[in-house]
């Protein structure tokens, strides 16, 4: 016997017991952002290479170290979306929603791909839900978006949550800043990791992230982007904050809160879980006001945030989710009447109820007990001597014509 083939490192199976769970994570992102005017979108599952090289930015990790990439075959290059902003604002701008009420308000829920070593809750395809609002740049699209991912993952029962929030102003604010922090690490580039010294002029915000303890001890004292801010800036976060605080959600101001991708101005923020560890991100976002213009749309401010299914799903320790309810199993005994009890599952599925069918060949005995597992609410059985139709509460049994079955149990149902 050959040995069995494995699936790809950094991948996983949706197995039905988890599947529960991400429609119960799906249902729960409807009811959250759909009551809140958002709208299903969903992007292809590769792109423009281009898209993200522009977008997400050439310097990140994502762009230089994360993607794949691949030749389509007629010499394009396409890349399995590492992220979700960048394509919605590619589909914004391509189906002219500039010309909508703004802002467009639109909510996600797809896998992504990025080339990362897998460890617990990350993996080199893994599933996002997201929302975006595009076309305000009011204070108050960001307090929203950021309250409703509170409310979501409070839906879910993540548990030990924070929330780190910071800005990062605009570019041009962010530009001087860059420069002043590149002097910096520049002047301290003996303490720094390799990686972080490698970095100073193409990606300098990344060493706030570095575990190294050398570069950490040198980021305790580096200037903070926050301190830098200009007055429209800090009427903006103060704004935000105050939105924030009138809704009730704690938060911690955190200066050394940088995001991987480049698109980022004004706002950032990132919900942790204490019970994820020192991968302890559940999800986060902020504001681009940049990225659409980037892309080719009018200039169009733009907020939103990711949070990953198989984080939440972590942080939300283990739920196990009942098996569907089964309202009729039908079972029978001898062959010649396994079409009338197809029949009458078949029909039972027609007029609403959730009906399963005798399928392995077992006897009476192990049908009963296979229904009891499903936790059927009736048994109807087939056989020689009729047709009966067995209460699996009660334990009691009745005769009845097989035409009879289903609307017995839609009686019971009412």
């Amino acid at each position: 016997m050959s040995a069995p083939v494995q699936a790809p490192r950094g991948t996983f199976d949706v197995l039905p017991a988890d599947a529960r769970r991400r429609t119960l994570i799906e249902g729960a992102a409807r009811k959250v952002l759909e009551a809140a005017g958002y709208e299903r979108i969903e992007t292809p599952a590769f792109e423009s290479t281009e898209l993200f090289a522009r977008g997400v930015g050439e310097a990140t990790d994502v762009v230089q170290k994360e993607m794949y990439t691949f030749d389509d075959g007629g010499g394009r290059s396409l890349t399995l979306r590492p992220e979700g902003t960048a394509p919605i604002c590619r589909a914004y701008v391509g189906h002219g929603m500039h010309k909508l009420a703004q802002p467009v308000k639109l909510w996600y829920l797809g896998s992504y791909f990025r080339h990362e070593a897998p460890q617990a809750g990350r993996y080199r395809q893994f599933w996002q839900v997201g929302a975006e609002a595009l076309g305000s740049d009011d204070p108050a699209v960001d307090a929203e978006s950021i309250a409703l991912l509170a409310e979501l993952l409070a839906e879910l029962g993540v548990r030990g949550l924070r929330l780190r929030l910071s800005s990062l102003g605009a570019h041009d604010t962010r530009a001087a800043y860059r420069e002043e922090l590149q002097a910096y690490l520049h002047a301290h580039a003996d303490r720094l990791a390799a990686e972080v010294r490698a970095r100073i002029e193409l990606n300098p915000l990344r060493a706030f992230d570095s575990g190294d303890p050398g570069t950490q001890a040198v980021m305790a004292d580096a200037p903070l982007l926050l301190d830098r801010l200009g007055d429209e800036d800090r009427a903006h976060f103060a704004a935000v904050r105050a939105l924030l605080d009138d809704a009730g959600l704690a938060y911690e101001v955190d200066g050394t809160l940088v995001r991987g991708l480049d698109y980022y101005t004004r706002t950032v923020f990132e919900f942790t879980s204490d019970e994820l560890g020192a991968q302890s991100g559940v999800g986060g976002g902020g504001r681009y006001d940049g990225l659409v213009e980037q892309l080719g749309g009018a200039p169009t401010p733009g907020m939103g945030w990711a949070a990953g299914v198989e984080r939440i799903m972590l942080a939300a320790g283990d739920q196990p989710q009942a098996l569907p309810p089964v309202d009729l199993y039908v079972a029978f005994v001898g062959a010649e009447h396994r079409r009338a009890a197809f029949r009458i599952a078949a029909l039972a599925r027609h007029a609403g109820l959730h009906a399963q069918l005798e399928l392995a060949g077992r006897g009476l005995k192990g049908q009963l007990k296979h229904a009891g597992r499903l936790r059927a609410r009736y048994v109807a059985i087939l056989g020689d001597e009729g047709t009966a139709l067995k209460d699996m509460e009660t334990g009691e049994q009745r005769e009845l014509e097989p035409d009879a079955v289903i609307a017995a149990v839609q009686r019971v149902g009412l």
